[in-house]
């Protein structure tokens, strides 16, 4: 008895909060234009025992709700009209890439065209990313734009940019490059570009091989070595990483 007491209150009271459906389709159908509407059985009434039934409205998405779904992902234009991709995501995810432009960005590296640094990290050089892209796209097909200004630190340059390809944002990177003087500064903002695109392309799967540890393994076993070098100005010695093909380690350093 005392929960059905309970029940009840609970009822009542939720009853002056919330406020009740229109009983008629055609006057709901005034209030919230093009909603579809469904007569569903209700198991509870307002005396805990009934069998009344309830209307429930679908309606179509308002015109503020379509635009709080676009701003998502926004478009914004300059003063030309033409698309702000400092500030805009236009067509990023919107479809694929036509399945021979996939087969030129998807296509394994060849190990002849990458490079070992000393401290043993493989990389493919930069020009080569772009000219994958210039095979893939066609030149002027692509392009690097600015997403931040350039930010210069004691030691380090760095700058957002976006990879857009035929009219498309396909990635989003932030680039980086040391200087040791300030008269370096332009080349390291150079740097910084090359550097960014790098990473932009790993989305489009441009060399992924150089970030899968086996293939990284392999690649040292078959095409590299590993040797002790002497730095002649300090008489310091220490393992370095060349390619098999590349030759004897230089000045200032020597094996």
């Amino acid at each position: 008895m005392a929960f059905h007491s309970r029940l009840f209150a609970s009822a009542r009271a939720l009853s002056r909060v919330a406020a009740p459906l229109p009983r008629s389709t055609h006057s709901l159908s005034r209030t919230i234009p093009a909603a579809k509407f469904s007569t569903t059985p209700t198991t509870l009434n307002g005396n805990g025992n009934g069998n009344g039934t309830k209307e429930t409205a679908v309606a179509a998405p308002s015109p503020s709700q379509v635009e709080a779904v676009e701003s998502v992902l926004p478009d914004p234009k300059g003063s030309d009209g033409a698309t702000d991709w400092s500030r805009s995501y236009h067509g990023l995810s919107s479809m694929p890439f036509s399945s021979e432009v996939a087969e030129v960005l998807l296509a394994p590296i060849d190990p002849m065209d990458v490079e070992m640094k000393p401290d043993g990290l493989a990389y493919l050089p930069e020009i080569k990313y772009r000219r994958i892209l210039n095979k893939a796209f066609g030149p002027g097909g692509w392009g690097l734009a600015p997403r931040s200004e350039t930010n210069v630190g004691p030691k380090i340059v760095s700058r957002e940019y976006a990879l857009v390809c035929l009219g498309r944002l396909v990635a989003i990177a932030r680039g980086e490059q040391e200087y040791f003087d300030p008269s370096g500064i332009p080349t390291a903002t150079e740097g910084c570009k090359s550097n960014a695109l790098m990473r932009c392309c790993k989305d489009l799967g441009i060399a992924s091989e150089l970030w899968d540890p086996r293939f990284i393994r392999d690649f040292k076993a078959n095409y590299c070595v590993e040797v002790f070098a002497e730095h002649v100005p300090t008489k310091k010695k220490k393992k370095l990483w060349r390619r098999k093909d590349q030759g004897k380690f230089g000045y200032p350093y020597q094996e």
